[in-house]
C-alpha cells in the first residue's frame, strides 16, 4: 500500500547523512515523499538531495528551510533572498519537485483525499522570550544570552527590508492560495517552521524560539480544515496533538544528535495513512 511521508532537516552536507539519504528506500512504488527543509546550506548538495530523491519516490514535494536560504561565502551562488528562494524553486522544477509556488498535489491514496500545502512563512519574532513586548527587546535578550540564531549573518531578506517583513508576504500569499481551495477541503500543511508555538516550549534555550515561527498561524490547523500538519527545524522529533491534529515533526538533524539518541536517524514519518 502506497503512503505520504515525510522528512526534515537531512544536512547532507555531513558525510553520515548524506550516506543516510543515499540509503533511504521507498516502501511501495507509490510512495510520496514531502521534504520540510534544511536539506543543505550549499545550492548544489541540496539539488544532489533532491535529485536523488525525487528518483526514488513517486512524488517529492519541498518547503524551504531557513539553511536553504544562508547565503554562506564559499557557496558559487550567491544570491541572497528572494533571488535564491526563486533559483531554488527554478532548480526543483528541472528535476520534477513540486514547491510552494506550484500547484497543491491531492494525495489520493489511502487516508484521502488530502490537498498536500506546502507553505513558505519563514517567522516575524512573535515567540518572544519571557519579559520582551516587541522584537527588539528578544532580540537583546538573545544577544545578551549568546543565544543568537545565525540567519542574523546569513539569511538576507532582499529586497525586503527585513526578515518579518519577508514573512508578512509569504503569509499574505499562502493566505490568498488558501482561501481558494474548496469549502471543506481536507489538507496537509507543511512548513519548515512550527505553526504553532507549543514546540518550542521544550527548547534549552527559550531565546531561540523567536527563530521559530510565527503567532498568527496559530490556528491554521483549524481554519484550514488540516489532517495534520508536518513541520521541522526544532530537531526534535515527536507527534503533538492539539484540537484533534497531529502536528508532526519529521526532523533527522545533525550526527551529533541523533547519535546522542543511540540509533541510527529513522527513515521518513508516515503522515497517510495515519500511523
Amino acid at each position: 500500500m502506497s503512503g505520504l511521508y515525510a522528512i526534515s532537516d537531512l544536512h547532507v552536507g555531513f558525510d553520515d547523512n548524506r550516506a543516510f539519504v543515499e540509503g533511504l528506500r521507498p516502501d511501495d512504488e507509490g510512495d510520496w515523499l514531502v521534504v520540510a527543509g534544511d536539506v543543505a546550506e550549499q545550492f548544489a548538495e541540496v539539488e544532489w538531495a533532491l535529485g536523488t530523491l525525487v528518483r526514488k519516490y513517486a512524488k517529492v514535494i519541498w518547503v524551504p528551510g531557513n539553511h536553504e536560504l544562508w547565503t554562506p561565502k564559499d557557496d558559487p551562488v550567491q544570491l541572497r533572498g528572494e533571488n535564491r528562494y526563486r533559483r531554488l524553486v527554478d532548480m526543483c522544477r528541472g528535476l520534477g519537485v513540486l514547491t510552494p509556488e506550484d500547484p497543491y498535489a491531492v494525495w489520493e491514496g489511502a487516508g484521502g483525499p488530502v490537498t498536500v500545502v506546502p507553505l513558505f512563512l519563514l517567522y516575524d519574532y512573535t515567540f518572544r522570550p519571557e519579559g520582551a513586548t516587541n522584537k527588539q527587546e528578544a532580540l537583546e535578550i538573545a544577544y545578551k544570552a549568546g543565544v543568537v540564531c545565525t540567519d542574523e549573518m546569513l539569511l538576507h531578506p532582499d529586497p525586503y527590508p527585513s526578515r518579518d517583513a519577508w514573512c508578512d508576504i509569504r503569509i499574505a500569499e499562502s493566505e490568498r492560495r488558501l482561501a481558494e481551495l474548496e469549502p471543506g477541503t481536507r489538507t496537509l500543511l507543511v512548513n519548515h517552521f512550527p505553526m504553532t508555538r507549543e514546540p518550542t516550549d521544550v527548547l534549552w534555550y527559550p531565546e531561540f524560539a523567536q527563530w521559530c515561527g510565527t503567532e498568527r498561524t496559530a490556528d491554521w490547523h483549524l481554519k484550514y480544515n488540516a489532517a495534520a500538519v508536518v513541520y521541522g527545524h526544532l530537531h526534535i522529533p515527536r507527534t503533538i496533538w492539539s484540537d484533534d491534529v497531529p502536528f508532526v515533526e519529521v526532523s533527522v538533524g545533525y550526527p551529533r544528535e541523533w547519535r546522542k539518541r543511540g540509533e541510527a536517524p529513522k527513515g521518513p514519518r508516515r503522515i497517510l495513512p495515519p500511523e
